[in-house]
């Protein structure tokens, strides 16, 4: 249920750390956080990274069919506070080729069959590339990541078995676990994503830069090795 990151070592001699990316896909803060990550894993020579994503749900409570975008943004952060949050962002999204498109945003969706879809693309070893797939979709094409249709086009942009998830995101399939994968992420006290959990032990948490994050790795593999 893991992907492994390899990195410029042969597997053999290079060491191994878990490492589970707490996210939600509207997170925008998530998506400069997996570009980070992406430049941080391509820049490892020491250790191999078993990643696996896991959900967070920023609203739990966002209905099936979402909210307007514009009214939500302007009722959570008033008329001119919406701006100033993207302004942060954009700033923050230099240098990771990010193209946020905010004013193509429709709707907020709610985000559990988003969060399905990356839990079923661990079958395949995809679901990082699901991952940033979703996070494209939204931000930068302004899609509705709640919605079936723009789910199974996602998955069959990466060969997955449309047929097959078009009746699992049918069914009831692993919505509880799913929510209990988001609860337990609670219950370890993670109240805001992106969050970087390591061998199960270590946390970080925020869209830290590169070298942040290599360093990050590096501290916890040298920690779990001493325990």
């Amino acid at each position: 249920m893991t992907e492994t990151i390899d990195t410029n070592l042969p597997p053999q001699e290079t060491p191994i750390l878990q490492l589970d990316v707490i996210s939600d896909v509207v997170c925008p803060w998530c998506f400069i956080g997996k570009r980070n990550l992406d430049k941080a894993l391509s820049q490892l020579t020491d250790i191999r990274i078993n990643l696996m994503w896991r959900p967070y749900q920023l609203d739990p409570k966002t209905p099936p069919e979402g909210y307007d975008r514009a009214t939500q943004m302007k009722r959570k952060f008033g008329p001119d506070g919406a701006k100033q949050i993207y302004q942060n962002i954009l700033a923050a999204s230099e240098g990771t080729g990010i193209n946020f498109a905010f004013d193509k945003i429709t709707r907020t969706p709610n985000t559990l069959n988003a969060h399905r879809l990356i839990r079923w693309a661990a079958s395949t070893g995809q679901q990082h590339v699901i991952a940033e797939a979703l996070f494209v979709a939204y931000f930068e094409q302004g899609l509705d990541v709640g919605d079936t249709a723009v789910l199974l086009e996602i998955a069959q942009a990466h060969d997955m078995d449309t047929k097959l998830l078009a009746d699992l995101l049918a069914s009831d399939a692993d919505i509880e676990t799913t929510r209990n994968d988001d609860a337990a992420a609670r219950d370890l006290g993670i109240a805001g994503v992106p969050t970087f959990l390591a061998g199960g032990k270590f946390m970080l948490s925020g869209a830290q830069d590169p070298d942040y994050l290599l360093r990050f790795f590096s501290k916890a593999q040298s920690k779990l090795v001493s325990l």
